[in-house]
């Protein structure tokens, strides 16, 4: 990786794909910054898979500037490889082999002397947890403490940009939320992580910017609150002591009024300008609310807007 923290650690321009006729990437860029979570969203065959194989050095483009860590993705392949981690969707844990067997497997992979490999070894079952069963067969393992171990041996080379391709599929909520802790710890610590995941939520909590590709493009980039101010729906709620005042309110900014509850909802992008705006009119008008809520749809909203798609499919390209 860089010196340079101006340097995005993951850096994409015109990215393309094809197989045969087929388009699998239609010139999609995608600027990572270090230290950051940046979540890729697609429904299936959108080309989520084939962006993080490319960016892996898994697969070759057909064209694009691709750098990771600085690297350019063909011509320095070996240097990407010694920058990244990869967690796939499927797990790489050897179920016969105990979780300390593994992540010593994980050190003899990458050239480690025996000893150095013993005490990464030790230092990551603590962290992740493992450290009671890290003796046991990993088949014993649960499918949240398998995850963690998969997670760890991506952890053993000490990779600076790590790629997590829907690491909580199949987790009880507990178990995802603990995951979540371990992912915001490593990113605290100055590791990148481009994430995929077929929960929106997940990447509600986690990523600093989302881009939602779909048929090869990505038709929408930007932080979790911008996309939800693409979708119309987002409204201002506020809330008045009596009937007067609601009416008042309704006069001076529109909206629809809710004579029961004394609420009026005024549509909005949720953004500041806009409240900014209701709430001046208010004031000019003598009106005060006695509360305010922002309402904005959410990423499933976004998501279905944008692509037409359930999230919950698979993706096989």
């Amino acid at each position: 990786m860089t010196d340079d923290p101006g340097t995005p650690a993951i850096q994409a321009r015109g990215l393309r794909k094809s197989y045969g006729e087929q388009v699998v990437l239609d010139g999609i860029d995608i600027t990572v910054p270090q230290g950051t979570i940046f979540s890729l969203l697609g429904p299936n065959g959108a080309g989520k898979t084939t962006t993080v194989q490319i960016l892996t050095t898994l697969l070759r483009a057909d064209d694009g500037d691709i750098r990771v860590g600085g690297h350019d993705v063909v011509a320095d392949a070996d240097a990407v490889r010694r920058e990244i981690g990869v967690t796939g969707q499927f797990s790489a844990v050897d179920e016969l082999m105990t979780g300390r067997e593994n992540l010593l497997l994980m050190g003899d992979l990458h050239h480690l002397p025996r000893g150095e490999s013993r005490r990464i070894a030790e230092e990551l079952l603590t962290r992740f947890d493992l450290l009671d069963s890290a003796d046991k067969a990993a088949k014993a393992y649960s499918g949240g403490m398998s995850r963690r171990l998969d997670l760890a041996m991506t952890l053993v080379g000490a990779p600076r940009i790590i790629f997590l391709d829907e690491p909580t599929t199949g987790l009880d909520p507990r178990s995802r939320r603990t995951m979540w802790g371990i992912i915001r710890e490593l990113v605290a610590g100055g590791v990148t992580v481009l994430l995929t995941t077929q929960y929106l939520e997940e990447a509600d909590e986690l990523a600093d910017r989302i881009a939602v590709l779909d048929h090869g493009r990505i038709v929408a980039q930007g932080t979790p609150e911008e996309l939800k101010r693409l979708v119309p729906g987002g409204h201002i709620r506020l809330t008045f002591a009596d009937h007067t005042a609601l009416d008042a309110a309704a006069l001076a900014v529109g909206g629809a009024a809710n004579a029961e509850d004394l609420t009026l909802a005024v549509p909005s992008d949720g953004g500041v300008r806009s409240l900014r705006s209701v709430l001046d009119r208010l004031d000019t008008a003598g009106i005060e609310p006695e509360g305010l809520a922002v309402h904005t749809p959410d990423l499933d909203d976004v998501f279905l807007t944008l692509t037409g798609a359930p999230t919950t499919e698979k993706e096989n390209v």
